[in-house]
């Protein structure tokens, strides 16, 4: 008997997976831990890396918290993001570029010398007009067939920076993007940019969270969880739908807004379909339908992406390739104990 129960009885480590997972500790140790990490991480490559950590973090949060929108409290599985992202990217480099040094190399393309400020809204709206196009078209679509057509977006949309050269340049890309200026006042530094960046961040976050708690939030979340009872119920599930998907597609904009004029510099590159499923990944990390989710999510990404760069035994050409694999082994190990991620509420 003592043989037989100790075959069926659970090992300790299930006990004490177990045990987080019903206390709830296992969240507020991977928020410490990542947290912590960053603080020490940031500590040690001085002040100004901390300043670019902290932007790229900002930049990425943002573009996080508007998938989480779409995946997490609605459940409509898209891999297409990334596009409005480079739509947001494109218009900044666009707008204020100015490429007349680059006359001689490639063919011109327009000139429109706006300022940030102007050019930011512009951003936002355009990856809303093309969201609102392409989502009248999504919303015919469920489960399995919805992620192959935002597949299929992100493939065009990629497709469409490398080959409308006479608007993007191609390859070659758009060097100059301009940093934000208030009058005579340019902010140039990376401190400045890093406030403008929080900023906009508060506000994406603070929207979310407003859109969430709300009635609209609720019925987004009765959508994820059976469309046709929410049907039934009289709600125009179509409409809530299309609405939350332009809302998030505007704000993946307004990130790739602040990523062009972060950068300077915005080529096809940088919206590739890989770009799409790291995404995805890091909604999935920090967990479904929790806004804390997709921020600690990022910061892990960010932390993950730049601080393989300094592994001493890690040869440069290889960084990319093991960004991949340790990412990959933390969605497994995720699905294998932790299937809603880190701070999340819901299962994949």
């Amino acid at each position: 008997m003592n043989s037989s129960s100790a075959t069926t009885s659970p090992s300790v480590l299930e006990r004490g997976l177990h045990t987080l997972r019903e206390k709830g500790d296992l969240e507020l140790y991977a928020n410490v831990f990542i947290i912590g990490i960053a603080v020490i991480f940031t500590l040690w490559q001085g002040t100004g890396f901390a300043i670019t950590l902290a932007t790229v973090f900002c930049i990425w949060a943002i573009l996080s918290v508007s998938l989480n929108l779409v995946v997490g409290y609605t459940g409509l599985l898209s891999v297409g993001h990334i596009g409005f992202f480079g739509i947001g990217a494109y218009g900044m480099a666009i707008l204020t570029s100015d490429t007349s040094y680059e006359l001689l190399r490639t063919e011109a393309i327009p000139q429109f010398g706006w300022p940030f400020f102007a050019a930011l809204p512009a951003c936002v709206l355009a990856a809303g007009v093309v969201a609102l196009g392409v989502g009248a078209v999504f919303n015919r679509f469920r489960d399995d067939i919805y992620v192959l057509v935002s597949f299929g977006f992100a493939i065009i949309a990629f497709n469409v920076f490398l080959s409308w050269r006479a608007l993007t340049r191609g390859a070659f890309g758009i060097h100059d993007v301009q940093r934000p200026s208030i009058g005579g006042w340019q902010l140039t530094g990376d401190i400045e940019f890093l406030i403008l960046c929080v900023v906009f961040l508060l506000i994406a976050v603070g929207i979310s969270w407003f859109l969430v708690s709300s009635s609209f939030g609720r019925v987004l979340k009765a959508i994820r969880e059976d469309e046709q009872v929410a049907q039934v119920f009289g709600y125009q599930t179509t409409y809530y739908k299309l609405a939350i998907w332009v809302i998030s597609a505007m704000m993946a904009g307004l990130a790739g807004g602040l990523f062009g004029s972060f950068t300077k510099f915005v080529d096809p590159n940088s919206f590739i379909l890989l770009e799409s499923m790291l995404l995805v990944s890091i909604v999935i990390l920090g967990g479904l339908a929790s806004i804390r989710g997709s921020l600690l999510g990022a910061l892990a990404f960010v932390l993950l992406e730049e601080g393989m760069r300094f592994l001493p035994f890690l040869p440069d050409e290889f960084i990319g390739q093991a960004r991949q694999v340790v990412l990959g082994v933390l969605l497994v190990l995720l699905m294998l104990f932790r299937p809603q991620g880190l701070a999340g509420r819901y299962k994949l």
